[in-house]
């Protein structure tokens, strides 16, 4: 992670939030805000001689907030509510923090349902040295990764296709580096992440798992900030640059340096990625590899204040992975050959935004943007004489509008508008024997929304209803999508939370071939047909009981999924089922839950998730019920984060049962090229176990400069975890066990410089 930079504004004047952090510690409490209540609020820290309440009333003399003790422990800050006029109500941000810190700062649970990070109050947890985005998420109950890669996040069952991830608003269809071991997006501009895994807002249609919403900073900071910082794969930067009062420039670059230096780190992730892929170069020792492989992000975000209730916002980002990969060996005649092979992932995406507040109680923003993801692979085989192409392309253009109103105190309607057009293409071209396939497909969709947002004065009981309803222009189908979220407090420190929703989805990936682009990259985006690929169709419901007391946090939430729509292409089926189009429905339902304890200095948690994820073919097992690919019956996670100063230190143990696979028959019939398999997903791999442990060190590097190092260990116990395992046959017929397995002990250290 990354210590907030700061500079002291005049006389030992500090902003609040390190003012905060001292006192925590000084008196033994914890403070629960919201960071905007605090942003830009600089003034001298408290005399240490004060009691607590001493120094409380110092800060509210001076900073004009309200701080009031929710017990003997928490405190929570809020700013000073205006005198409104009783007819003039203001539009209200119903986004109430319920759990502050949850599992370790810069988490919180908002009263809505959601899971609130904010990167730049990050503290730290285990394995992890930096906010990587898509990690962090993966500490919290009922979200998984089964093969170990941010780039194929599961959550609740579902398929990483089936989670629609926004980047200012802005799906994105590549999320992941070095082929998804490491998040595509820059964390150190990064204001806050929303995940929703249930009860999303009715503004947001596909992605019938999640929501993962990323946005950067929306407000003009005051002070010039900037950072730099390195780590064993790769060094970054960012900077927010005032030109006025109305304007700023967010920047942030990162850029890889693996194709001019290798690492250990560097050497795990490659090792990781060509284990399972057709480039390995164990399967002939004889062959001399040559590879260069890097990756890069950009990301600016301009921000123009208009006037007081006008605001202009421009948004851009470009991912890019590339791999050159080139091997030479000689035949049996001792005559050179040589294979030649190139794959390169990347998105570009763009939007403008303009809010206009037109009154207290109504504005409206609006919204266009334009993402294209493009995966392109290609080989030159001397030998064979042979070049192969394959691209998969994914043009998504949209617009959307939205009107907020304020109808009283405590109810904000929201409505609007929204209109995509989704186009993907595919192609695959080989040169010996001449096959040339192009397929291009588009579906376009206008959706309109609205629902009503409900809160209490005392904040004790919120509710959110909406509908969404979304008309495909070229099916003529109309799918209406009910939401629902309400959360009441009681007996003062439970809380009940129940979520539903339905929802759809037009877009997909598949795998047709195990070893598209070059097995590194095996997933495609394809759309519906509304025929051989239909519309997917999700409803969840979920009850959830949370709670906070004296340090305590429990929460237990409860849930059933139905998915309809799947095809067997979509999946990833390496048995039986691995040739066969299909379309069916999964059932995903269980239980997460939450043990967390906090100390002083120290923050422990406990989840453990329990599911049961069956899938439904009517064509395939004769119609019967069999286990999901990605079902994880039992997920546990036990960790830990100790703070001492400006030291921080996390561990953790990661357990959970292993993927079901389909194993061969005993008795083979070899008069068949094909081979005969058992019940479909009728047995497990062994179990998963992995430990991680990270710390990081923050110092003064000079007056105005501070300064973090770090290192972390994954896989400390070095524990080889098999993730996938499929049977193919050889030459002579013999039946080859192959296994996927995960990441090795791996380090990583970092070093960062704040301005």
């Amino acid at each position: 992670m990354s210590l907030l930079s700061f500079s002291q504004v005049e006389d030992g004047n500090i902003p609040l939030s390190k003012i905060l952090e001292t006192l925590e510690q000084r008196y033994n409490v914890r403070f629960s805000y919201a960071d905007k209540s605090i942003t830009d609020i600089t003034l001298k820290i408290p005399n240490a001689d004060l009691s607590l309440e001493g120094a409380l009333n110092y800060l509210r003399n001076k900073t004009q907030l309200i701080f009031n003790a929710l017990d003997s422990r928490f405190i929570s800050v809020e700013k000073r509510q205006e005198k409104v006029n009783p007819n003039d109500y203001t539009l209200q941000r119903l986004d109430e923090i319920i759990i502050q810190n949850y599992l370790t700062k810069g988490l919180a649970k908002s009263i809505n349902g959601t899971i609130e990070i904010a990167p730049q109050d990050f503290e730290i947890l285990p394995g992890l040295i930096e906010p990587d985005i898509l990690q962090t998420i993966q500490s919290l109950p009922g979200i998984t990764s089964a093969d170990e890669l941010i780039s194929n996040i599961n959550i609740r069952g579902g398929t990483n296709d089936q989670n629609l991830v926004l980047y200012e608003g802005i799906r994105m269809y590549q999320t992941g580096h070095f082929f998804g071991l490491i998040s595509a997006f820059n964390p150190y501009l990064i204001d806050k992440v929303t995940i929703t895994k249930n009860g999303t807002n009715a503004k947001y249609g596909s992605g019938i798992s999640s929501l993962i919403s990323i946005e950067n900073s929306n407000e003009i900071d005051k002070n010039y900030k900037a950072g730099l910082g390195a780590n064993l794969l790769s060094v970054d930067g960012f900077t927010k640059i005032q030109f006025s009062k109305k304007t700023e420039l967010q920047l942030s670059a990162r850029r890889s340096f693996t194709d001019l230096i290798s690492s250990p780190t560097y050497d795990a992730y490659l090792d990781r990625i060509f284990r399972d892929s057709e480039l390995n170069a164990t399967s002939n020792p004889r062959a001399k590899q040559d590879e260069r492989f890097f990756f890069y992000d950009i990301n600016a975000k301009f921000l123009y204040d208009i006037d007081k209730d006008s605001k202009l916002r421009f948004n851009i980002i470009n991912i890019f992975n590339r791999l050159d990969y080139n091997q030479e060996f000689s035949n049996r005649g001792n005559l050179p050959q040589q294979t030649i092979s190139q794959l390169d992932q990347s998105s570009y995406a763009a939007s403008i935004a303009y809010n206009k507040k037109w009154s207290k109680s109504t504005e409206t923003n609006t919204q266009i943007y334009f993402s294209k993801y493009n995966l392109d692979a290609f080989s030159e085989n001397s030998i064979a004489d042979q070049q192969l192409l394959q691209e998969n392309k994914v043009e998504d253009i949209g617009i959307r509008f939205d009107l907020l109103k304020a109808v009283d105190k405590n109810i904000n309607l929201n409505s609007g508008y929204q209109y995509n057009e989704i186009g993907v293409s595919n192609l695959e071209d080989v040169s010996n024997p001449r096959f040339r396939s192009f397929i291009k497909e588009v579906v376009r969709t206008h959706a309109l929304y609205s629902e009503a947002e409900f809160t209490s004065n005392s904040k004790n009981t919120y509710g959110r209803i909406g509908l969404r309803g979304n008309y495909f222009e070229n099916f003529g189908d109309f799918i209406f999508e009910p939401r629902l979220a309400f959360n009441q407090k009681f007996l003062d420190h439970f809380r009940l939370e129940i979520l539903a929703e339905t929802k759809s989805q037009t877009i997909t990936q598949i795998i047709d071939l195990q070893q598209d682009f070059f097995g590194i990259e095996k997933r495609r985006w394809q759309l519906s047909n509304d025929d051989t690929v239909p519309v997917i169709k999700s409803d969840q419901l979920s009850v959830g009981l949370n709670y906070s007391n004296k340090g305590w946090l429990i929460n237990v939430e409860a849930y059933i999924k139905n998915v309809d729509g799947i095809t067997t292409r979509s999946q990833g089926f390496q048995n039986q089922f691995q040739f066969v189009n299909s379309t069916g429905n999964y059932q995903a339902k269980g239980f997460d839950l939450l043990v967390n304890k906090k100390f002083n200095s120290l923050s422990t948690w406990l989840s453990y998730s329990y599911s049961e994820n069956d899938y439904e073919f009517e064509d395939l097992n004769n119609g019967n019920t069999f286990p999901n690919n990605i079902d994880l019956t039992h997920i546990i996670n036990a960790s830990l984060a100790y703070t001492i100063n400006d030291f921080k230190l996390a561990a953790s143990v990661n357990w959970r049962t292993g993927k079901p696979f389909t194993s061969p028959q005993e008795n083979q019939d070899t008069s068949i090229d094909r081979i005969l398999y058992n019940a479909p997903n009728s047995e497990r791999l062994p179990d998963y176990l992995r430990t991680d442990i990270s710390a990081t060190y923050t110092f003064k590097f000079s007056e105005t400069i501070n300064a973090e190092v770090g290192a972390s260990i994954w896989n400390l116990l070095n524990k080889e975890n098999i993730i996938n395992r499929f049977f193919t046959l050889d030459d002579t017929d013999t039946i080859i066990q192959n296994d996927n397995t995960a990441l090795d002990f791996t380090t990583n250290f970092s070093f960062r410089l704040n301005f």
